[in-house]
């Protein structure tokens, strides 16, 4: 134990703590919240408890040859957004991997995502309370160069428990690439794939009224998913293409329709010096897929469509995120950048930065009455350094939000109309003072009116970065939604502490939401990894 003492924490960090040809990987993250009453915003009512979702994870590994890790999680009283199925804690993460020259076995717990996930993402998003993980075993093979093959199967984790249902599956990929010399002195990588997803749900009882009659509804039990496509690279070219289809799986989403699923999409860019290009199609119909076909919300999806739509980190252009709807919609997505050479009128000393970035969606069919719009973001921002110590960055974006379809009502209006302007700038006083300050506007007459975003963060490195901000309603409410925090870093230690009054709303990440009622209190969150 003598060598695991001597260890520095940036030894820790770097390595994990080693022993004998055994390696033990690890990290801890807790967030907390002591939530106070607020009428105004319409807080939650928690009695005076403290609030915290916290998560250790610890690996093991011998040499190259078997990994064994487990996760403990501790949610006894959840944060918000997190409804009541996630109380509880124990260790519902656990697994074994064993590993040779031509490929692995998992048992236990894994994660898994076929393509684009369009039949088959297993993955974990904390921050939306996601985390569809298969229990049981998966087996990698790469039999020879430019081969891979991957099986399957388990039983899908929702909360605290596992469906009954089993979801099972196999994929392939084939670089063409690896057996031709000439593809290769030529730069090419050519991949083609393609995957099945089977689930397997044992039928139980469902009924439907037609012409006042009750009639009981045929389910399958057994509902298989393809999934086929090609990836073509060269230089600066990229291309995708991708199509899945599902067979007929009636259920709460698609209404009990028993038509099958599909969809298709075609992701294409260009980067050259100076430049880049990205043009993106989408089309889905009918593809909700999950363990439990009467499942709501973000519980059980065995898939995952991607939304097509610019992820904004800035506050304002962030308040109205899209989430894919599984019945069924067109897609595009445009983005276009260009750096100004340095030394060019436009480009300056230091050079300049733009950036176009489009997005449309719409429903596949239109019904009267209606808007078949779902989502507009067209957004332009200039990224600009003016000295060695000074850059901006100006950003313009009209949206158009279908509150009626994404969030289910409409407030003044189903569609959402915005324009958004955000100003930031950074400059640096010294190698450890740097202050950075965004200024946002957003302007609408539907929904809540106007909003009006600041925010001041201070950065002395290495170790503190002190930020406060204030989001106010200038159109209906006229309230204040302010933080403050101080945040510690050291190494592999994160600490952040803090007051905050936040706003209901929904957080999104790739086209999935969930809805976080308001909260008010002090924040603590603290990582740490070795």
């Amino acid at each position: 134990m003598s060598a695991l003492a001597a260890l520095t924490a940036g030894d820790a960090v770097a390595q994990g703590l080693q022993w004998k040809g055994f390696t033990l990987t690890g990290s801890l993250q807790t967030d907390i919240l002591v939530p106070q009453d607020d009428a105004k915003i319409g807080t939650e009512k928690y009695n005076g408890d403290v609030v915290a979702n916290s998560y250790v994870n610890l690996n093991l590994s011998y040499s190259d040859f078997i990994t064994v890790g487990a996760r403990f999680e501790e949610l006894s009283h959840p944060l918000p957004g997190f409804e009541n199925d996630f109380d509880g804690w124990g260790v519902p993460y656990f697994f074994a991997t064993g590993r040779c020259k031509w490929g692995e076995l998992t048992v236990g717990d894994f994660y898994e995502q076929f393509g684009s996930g369009l039949i088959l993402r297993a993955y974990e998003e904390r921050s939306l309370g996601i985390d569809n993980s298969l229990r049981g075993a998966k087996a990698v093979v790469r039999p020879y160069k430019g081969i891979s093959i991957k099986m399957l199967g388990g039983q899908q984790r929702r909360y605290w428990e596992h469906n009954d249902s089993w979801v099972w599956g196999a994929d392939a990929e084939l670089n063409i690439d690896q057996w031709s010399k000439k593809m290769q002195d030529k730069g090419i990588v050519w991949m083609l794939g393609g995957s099945y997803v089977g689930k397997y749900e044992k039928e139980t009882p469902s009924y439907e009224f037609i012409d006042g009659q009750l009639y009981k509804r045929n389910l399958p039990e057994n509902v298989p998913a393809f999934d086929v496509r090609t990836q073509f690279q060269k230089a600066g070219f990229n291309l995708l293409a991708e199509y899945a289809w599902k067979v007929n799986d009636p259920s709460f989403d698609n209404k009990y329709s028993y038509d099958n699923g599909s969809a298709a999409l075609l992701s294409a860019s260009y980067s050259n010096k100076g430049y880049s290009i990205l043009l993106q199609a989408k089309r889905s119909e009918n593809m909700s897929y999950r363990s439990v076909r009467d499942m709501t919300g973000t519980s059980s999806f065995i898939n995952h469509l991607p939304a097509f739509a610019y992820q904004h980190t800035y506050a304002l252009p962030a308040m109205y995120p899209y989430a894919t709807q599984p019945l069924g919609e067109w897609a595009y997505q445009a983005e276009f950048t260009y750096n100004f050479r340095r030394r060019t009128p436009l480009g300056g000393r230091y050079g300049t930065t733009l950036k176009l970035n489009a997005s449309h969606i719409r429903a596949l069919h239109s019904v009267e009455g209606t808007d078949d719009m779902y989502y507009q973001d067209i957004n332009v921002s200039m990224e600009k350094k003016w000295t060695s110590d000074f850059k901006t960055n100006i950003m313009y974006m009209n949206q158009r939000y279908n509150q009626k379809v994404v969030e289910g009502h409409g407030n003044n209006g189903d569609m959402v109309k915005s324009n958004i302007f955000v100003v930031e700038g950074q400059y640096k006083f010294n190698k450890k003072l740097q202050l950075r300050a965004e200024v946002q506007y957003l302007q609408t007459k539907q929904d809540k009116g106007d909003w009006v975003y600041g925010l001041l963060e201070l950065s002395v490195n290495p170790y503190l970065m002190f930020t406060v901000s204030d989001m106010y309603n200038a159109g209906e409410t006229n309230l204040h939604y302010y933080q403050g925090a101080v945040t510690f870093s050291h190494k592999a230690h994160r600490l952040s502490a803090g007051y905050a009054r936040t706003r209901a709303g929904f957080n999104c990440s790739g086209g999935v939401c969930r809805y976080v009622p308001a909260s008010k209190g002090v924040q603590i969150s603290y990582n740490f990894s070795f």
